[in-house]
């Protein structure tokens, strides 16, 4: 009698445990799908091609950045995905593209210059040639100093191509950083003991001026007083130092976006700079010659965000979001910041289109502008749609989590989620099928301001955004906004596992029976304060420490 009845309880219990094994069962069998997709006929680095080789660079409101926009719709609809289309919001600004440069210099001997124009500059009236003049400005000076050293400037720099600062002595890296996270700084980051900002670089602190000190002029202040300083006393040029080894160069924009505010200017290379600086100490002339074409295009002043969806069934009205930022800058073609983020992103959406999956909530790829010059796009993106936790919207409540991915071509470690640790939680659930990849899991993030990228945009709004977090490989050390970043540099078996591990979390947070979980009223943290004007990225980049 009692084993009949332990048999029968036993029978029961197998019966209530067959929908979860079914569930578990054609998860297994989902995930190998999505794999073999991705194995057999990946479109990852044909995308990746378009993205970059054919419509790179992609600075936001330049018609390459539309082309590539416009491809990525007709590619996405090709695909299957549904309502793909280009979203205006308003830049702002004129769109610019360089479209010729040459610079040489010409005395006292003949050589190429390695130099890249500076954005939202002027070009030059035909070829110029004329001297070097090497201006070397104060230390951190008071607006008193800056002016004086001004006045001692202004015949010297007439009719001059100015070298604007001193130059850069880069030393040699004798233990260049990793390529890859280890196991442990990938626990430390996103286990489920991670410390905050664990194997981050930390920002080196603002000296403390002492009471009664004048205040310094920030980085972007004394900038854009050199620019106008220039422009009055007839200089003709502008040159700054890249101050990176090996000819690497970062070049940013003129911050007023006026081109009448600034000359036309080029970021040099440290190795020529240098050499030219060198020249120059020996007391002897350099003549340079430059030819800079650039030309603006007043349409830019809107740009566009680039949307499609997989649509939902039963909770169609609730989104699941995924996305990178298409627009560059332009020193290179963007492969790793961030063409990739969109091809993997859009492959993870044409692998779950292709294997007919049928998600609950609407699934919603977003390429976003504007990025590189602040966040625009998605913060427009996210305004106009779903409003924030203070202002929200009909949709706020109906928004299950954005997945982002701006940091180049490195595995998929694990994910920074802007919310309680429920949250986080979950999303260590669902990468837990990857663990033997090497992804560790995912870490609460109770700050609005993530650091930077366009998952930045959703929390600030109060909602779920989630960072996915990689390998460095070389995205900080030599890609990121750099006249390197191009599709060679891109890890095709990286980034192919990155797509998988996408697809299949969207995927999965798509099929939940409730959303993720938001911080409650009495928890949310305080939205950030509104941003002040920031220096100048030419002089000073923004960090990185966000992206790992």
């Amino acid at each position: 009698m009692l084993n009949r009845r332990a048999l029968a309880l036993g029978l029961v219990a197998a019966l209530l445990c067959l929908p979860l094994f079914a569930q578990s069962q054609s998860d297994k069998v989902l995930l190998e799908r999505i794999r073999q997709e991705e194995k057999n006929n990946s479109q990852i680095m044909k995308t990746m091609h378009m993205f970059a080789d054919v419509y790179g660079p992609r600075l936001t409101g330049s018609p390459n950045h539309k082309a590539a926009a416009e491809w990525a719709v007709k590619q996405m609809t090709a695909w299957g995905l549904q309502n793909a289309h280009l979203e205006p919001w308003d830049f702002g600004h004129v769109g610019w593209l360089n479209e010729r440069f040459s610079g040489m210099i010409v005395a006292p001997v003949k050589d190429v210059l390695t130099c890249e124009v500076l954005s939202w500059t002027p070009s030059t009236r035909g070829t110029v040639t004329a001297k070097a003049y090497q201006m070397i400005l104060p230390d951190r000076p008071t607006q008193d100093q800056l002016t004086a050293y001004f006045e001692t400037q202004r015949l010297k720099v007439r009719g001059k191509i100015v070298m604007a600062g001193k130059f850069n002595v880069i030393p040699v890296d004798l233990n260049p950083p990793a390529k890859r996270l280890t196991d442990e700084q990938a626990e430390q980051r996103y286990g489920p003991n991670a410390r905050p900002g664990a194997g981050f670089p930390q920002p080196s602190p603002t000296p403390t001026p002492a009471p009664g000190t004048p205040k310094s002029l920030t980085p972007r202040q004394i900038d854009e007083q050199l620019d106008a300083f220039l422009k009055a006393n007839g200089a003709l040029i502008r040159v700054n130092d890249a101050a990176f080894a090996f000819r690497r160069i970062r070049a940013f924009n003129n911050r007023t976006y006026d081109l009448t505010k600034a000359l036309p200017t080029v970021v040099m290379s440290n190795e020529d700079y240098g050499r030219i600086t060198r020249i120059l100490a020996d007391g002897t002339d350099v003549t340079l010659e430059f030819n800079i074409v650039n030309r603006i295009y007043p349409e830019g002043k809107t740009s566009y965000n680039t949307v499609a969806e997989i649509p939902g069934t039963d909770k169609a009205d609730e989104v699941i979001m995924l996305g990178g930022h298409l627009d560059s800058w332009h020193s290179s073609t963007g492969a790793t910041d961030n063409a990739i983020g969109c091809a993997i992103m859009m492959e993870a959406a044409r692998i779950l289109k292709t294997l007919g999956v049928r998600p609950r909530r609407t699934i919603r790829v977003a390429l976003w502008s504007g990025e590189e010059e602040g966040l625009l796009g998605s913060q427009a993106y996210v305004k106009a749609h779903f409003g924030s936790f203070e202002n929200p919207k009909p949709g706020y409540e109906k928004f299950g989590g954005y997945f982002n991915i701006d940091s180049g071509t490195g595995r998929v470690r694990g994910a920074s989620v802007f919310g309680p640790s429920e949250a986080a939680s979950i999303m260590r659930k669902i990468l837990g099928p990857f663990k033997d990849d090497g992804v560790v899991g995912a870490i609460p993030s109770r700050s609005r301001n993530l650091g930077g990228s366009d998952n930045t945009s959703f929390s600030q709004a109060g909602l779920p955004g989630i960072g996915m977090g990689q390998d460095p490989i070389e995205y900080g050390t030599e890609t990121w906004h750099t006249n390197f970043d191009t599709y060679e540099r891109i890890l095709e078996d990286d980034v192919k596992k990155d797509a998988v591990e996408v697809a299949w979390s969207v995927y999965q947070l798509a099929m939940r029976d409730d959303l993720l979980p938001r911080f409650k009223q009495a928890d949310m943290p305080a939205p950030p304060p509104a941003p002040s004007p920031s220096p100048s990225p030419m002089l000073t980049p923004r960090p990185r420490g966000r992206r790992p």
